[in-house]
């Protein structure tokens, strides 16, 4: 049913919370496993370490390989993948490239802002992506 799942990670609280959840996925439907991220380009002011980790390469390099030796221990193979953009747009079209069946992802990632839940990287994740997309809270 999922061949292949996309699992789109930051260095956010809910990502990793995720993880759980795309390993069971992963496991049930012996899918392929992508773990993206996406190097945003720095703002003027950075709202938050943790988004600061998100305009590193070098971080989100290291991010990358913690989630993929986190997954290969539990018996997981899983492929990596850094881009550079806005993490939305960059997220479904990665997607549509590897034409991915599922992609999973935190219920508040980074992007929630002021304005509130209409401006996450989520929310906008759901709206544009080009196959479902599982939520996790």
């Amino acid at each position: 049913m999922f061949k292949t799942v996309l699992f789109p990670l930051d260095a956010s609280p809910e990502a990793a919370n995720a993880m759980k959840v795309v390993a069971e996925l992963v496991r049930k439907y012996e899918s392929r496993l992508i773990l993206l991220s996406v190097v945003e380009a720095p703002t003027i002011e950075q709202e938050t370490k943790a988004q600061e980790v998100m305009s590193s390469p070098q971080q989100v390099e290291k991010l990358l390989d913690g989630a993929k030796a986190a997954f290969s221990s539990k018996g997981i193979d899983a492929e990596t993948i850094e881009r550079e953009g806005m993490p939305s747009f960059t997220i479904c079209d990665v997607a549509d490239e590897l034409d991915a069946n599922l992609i999973v992802m935190g219920s508040r990632g980074m992007g929630l802002t002021a304005e509130g839940v209409s401006e996450s990287v989520t929310n906008r994740v759901i709206n544009l992506s080009p196959c479902p997309v599982l939520i996790v809270p």
